[in-house]
């Protein structure tokens, strides 16, 4: 098997721009599933946003290639996508939905970068990429930028100090970092099987590679979580969110800057530019958020906080200097 083709980064840093334009886009998402996932829920809000992602990318898809769905993806493909999918969809974000409700999207989208480090780690042991001499230290930087984040004196004149989060929203966050990683390592793999079928013959399927492999997790996505649904008979609480109009209008939002653009773009940034490059862009989402959490959530900000985001990037940084 042939490795995912890196297409040559020129001098307009087209790799890097895409990078930090989805760090941009999911931190649009966070804000709108946060305001979406407080009214509706989390299984509801993914089944939404994961219906609306497979419409917009079906409509995108045959635009450009005449296709609804990519079958022509070839069965390899399809199950390595499908895994990434189960991975980072139903167990991911099933995980970060659930944190924005507990302890919101700016501590969420913390904790999301443990992805990289986790990504790293899975394409070592799944992929057999090395690893270098930084990857320790990038990991013990970005949880010593969390820990700063998540830990807080018990009162003004005590010298003690507490974990201000629920443990349940910290556990959801940890999940959502490491299945977000991990799902991507998958999604690499199966857009490597999906290259080799297509071959270079066709341009525009080409290009349309990362487009049509979300589409493919995100189906598997909308059908792990209606198994769900069913198995928890929530199906009372969907129907009361589609009647919610805010809801739906955040849930909107958030899925074409998140499943819709963002993971597609996610995906096309790792084509243009280093993985390691790529994720540590991406990854400036926590520091994004805080100004919008801030002046449009009203949200109290610590300088703690701040510099906790600020160390954590650093961390994922770290974790992708060569040797």
């Amino acid at each position: 098997m042939t490795s995912l083709l890196l297409i040559p980064n020129s001098e307009n840093y087209f790799g890097e721009i895409i990078s930090l334009f989805v760090a941009l886009s999911w931190t649009i998402t966070a804000l709108c599933f946060e305001v979406a996932g407080k009214r509706m829920g989390s299984l509801s809000l993914n089944i939404i946003r994961l219906g609306m992602a497979i419409i917009m990318l079906g409509i995108t898809l045959y635009y450009f290639t005449g296709e609804v769905v990519p079958l022509n993806a070839g069965s390899k493909a399809w199950f390595w996508l499908a895994i990434s999918g189960f991975i980072g969809y139903v167990l991911g974000d099933y995980c970060l939905f659930s944190s924005y409700i507990l302890i919101g999207s700016r501590f969420g989208q913390l904790f999301m970068t443990l992805a990289p480090p986790s990504a790293a780690i899975a394409g070592f042991f799944i992929l057999g990429e090395r690893l270098n001499g930084y990857a320790v230290l990038g990991m013990l930087v970005t949880m010593l930028g969390i820990a700063l984040s998540i830990f807080g004196k018990k009162g003004v004149e005590s010298n003690k100090w507490k974990v201000k989060l629920p443990l349940k929203g910290i556990l959801f966050g940890v999940g959502a970092g490491v299945g977000q990683g991990v799902g991507l390592v998958f999604s690499k793999l199966g857009m490597t099987y999906y290259w080799e079928q297509i071959g270079m013959q066709d341009t525009i399927a080409m290009q349309m590679i990362p487009f049509a492999s979300t589409q493919i997790r995100a189906i598997v996505g909308l059908v792990g979580f209606l198994f769900i649904m069913s198995w928890t008979r929530q199906w009372k609480n969907l129907m009361q969110s589609l009647k919610d109009q805010k809801a739906m209008v955040a849930t909107l939002g958030g899925t074409f800057f998140g499943p819709f653009l963002g993971v597609s773009f996610s995906l096309m940034a790792v084509q243009y530019t280093e993985a390691g490059i790529a994720s540590t862009l991406m990854a400036l989402t926590p520091i994004i958020i805080l100004a919008p959490a801030y002046f449009i959530l009203n949200q109290k900000i610590t300088v703690r906080e701040v510099i906790g985001a600020i160390i954590s990037v650093i961390g994922v940084s770290l974790f992708f200097i060569p040797v």
